[in-house]
């Protein structure tokens, strides 16, 4: 199988890399070491412990909504965030992190403003918008930014 033929997907509860037919990525699937389902349609809960599997060792890109807890425009684009991951998925896997309690990583990423979504695809930064977005503009944008990966 060649790469265009499959996709290496990081399970979302083990870390374990996954290899999936891309015909079937639509299809779901789950884990073969812990048997999870592959996609829940839902944005994981990025950490220190999951970040770096996420965002580089998989063939699917990573849109990670840099946010905390303190801030409003960021509680309120979480249901947004949330219904654009069952919208995106499986052409992209969907994460939160917390940016008071994963400074470091945030700090890797430059984060100065939050809410603010960063598009990752092989641990390469591939576009970015800050600002809270209702759920219709984060998939418009998240689509138009995989559209100009490819380009």
């Amino acid at each position: 199988m060649t790469s265009l033929e499959s996709k290496i997907v990081v399970c979302p509860s083990c870390g374990a890399s996954n290899r999936v037919p891309t015909a079937k990525l639509g299809a779901g699937g789950t884990c073969g070491r812990c048997h999870a389902a592959l996609f829940t349609g839902k944005p994981l809960v990025l950490t220190s412990a999951n970040f770096d599997a996420h965002a580089g060792k998989g063939d699917l890109p990573l849109l990670v909504d840099f946010w905390a807890s303190w801030c409003g425009p960021c509680r309120q684009m979480a249901p947004a965030f949330e219904a654009a991951a069952a919208r995106l998925e499986p052409m992209m896997r969907l994460g939160k992190l917390d940016t008071e309690a994963e400074q470091a990583i945030a700090g890797r990423y430059a984060i100065r403003s939050i809410p603010t979504m960063v598009l990752i695809h092989k641990g390469r930064e591939i576009a970015r918008q800050s600002g809270a977005m209702p759920p219709q503009a984060i998939v418009q944008w998240a689509q138009g930014a995989l559209m100009g990966m490819a380009g």
